[in-house]
């Protein structure tokens, strides 16, 4: 249906697609921040203000810090998609910032598969989407190596009040659940879309292990990066906690939000109900906690989220089935 129409109308539609995209992202940024129930708009401002967080000084020094976590995030980008089709570093920045603009309302990112595979003729997508999972089982892993160790050293240290039994039965399904989808999984030969198990395994196995230790170095060094970043703000909020300290919960936080379904968009909620329990054991004040998320979520997803928008805005279809 969509290919008898006529050509201007089906680039007005694209145009409208768009357009809708960046707006939808812009309106449920702005509701988010007008909206919060946690925290007010105003509230947010005035005690962030009051803290003399937006001195130029701590500006200047966290736009950095995000700066560098996003450089590093679209390098491993560059890097691991260099497998499929080289790409310079400019490119990667647009395909970077545009999925994630692109991605924003949908649980988990789960968008920004099919938004950097669009920016690829058809043969390349579904080898496009694969790198992608790989890029973030790679930053998932580093949350997880360094979380689970935070996680075990946070229960040791305070002592909070889980039920082991429930915790260890819920860790045995999941576990067990992906072992016999992954057996299964090896023992059918079901197509996805004509990404045929074979297949998937032949392009795991020739994907150049090189380029996955670059992509894990990479993920860690994000990951330093912005939970460095969360403990700069809690000492601009002047609380007293030492840096290993903070880390254990900055690092726990990060485990348990990363293993909770969300919309994106809503992911400032999340943590942020994560990181006031957390926090609330070390006893740092819940407002802290709260306008640090806020913050966080904003250098780190809206900001980039605006620049991405002019490349959403920017965007054309791979024409004569090259790579645009």
């Amino acid at each position: 249906m969509i290919r008898t129409l006529p050509y201007k109308t089906k680039q007005f539609f694209f145009v409208l697609i768009k357009i809708s995209i960046v707006v939808g992202a812009f309106y449920f940024i702005y509701n988010k921040l007008t909206h919060n129930t946690a925290l007010s708009f105003s509230e947010f401002i005035d005690f962030s203000t009051k803290n003399e967080v937006f001195s130029l000084k701590n500006i200047i020094f966290l736009l950095l810090l995000s700066i560098f976590n996003w450089f590093f995030e679209i390098l491993k980008w560059q890097t691991l998609v260099t497998f499929i089709k080289p790409i310079s570093f400019k490119t990667a920045l647009k395909q970077s910032l545009g999925s994630l603009t692109a991605s924003l309302l949908t649980p988990n990112r789960i968008g920004e598969y099919g938004a950097k595979a669009m920016y690829y003729s058809a043969h390349f997508r579904k080898r496009v989407m694969m790198v992608n999972l790989f890029s973030n089982v790679l930053q998932m892993g580093a949350t997880t190596l360094i979380g689970a160790i935070s996680f075990s050293l946070f229960i040791l240290q305070y002592n909070p009040d889980i039920n082991y039994v429930k915790l260890s039965k819920f860790i045995i399904i999941v576990l067990s659940s992906l072992i016999i989808l992954g057996f299964g999984i090896s023992k059918s030969r079901f197509n996805i879309k004509g990404f045929s198990v074979k297949k998937l395994k032949q392009f795991i196995l020739e994907f150049p292990k090189s380029k996955l230790a670059v992509g894990l170095l990479l993920s860690l060094l994000r990951y330093a990066i912005f939970s460095f970043q969360f403990y700069l703000l809690l000492h601009i909020f002047k609380t007293e906690l030492s840096y290993l300290n903070a880390m254990i919960i900055i690092s726990s936080m990060y485990l348990i939000a990363s293993s909770i379904p969300s919309i994106f968009i809503f992911d400032v909620v999340v943590k942020g109900s994560i990181a006031v329990y957390l926090f609330a054991f070390s006893g740092v004040n819940e407002l802290i906690v709260l306008c640090i998320i806020t913050i966080m979520w904003l250098l780190n997803f809206v900001i980039p989220s605006l620049f991405g928008s002019y490349y959403v805005l920017s965007f054309s279809l791979p024409k004569n089935n090259v790579e645009s």
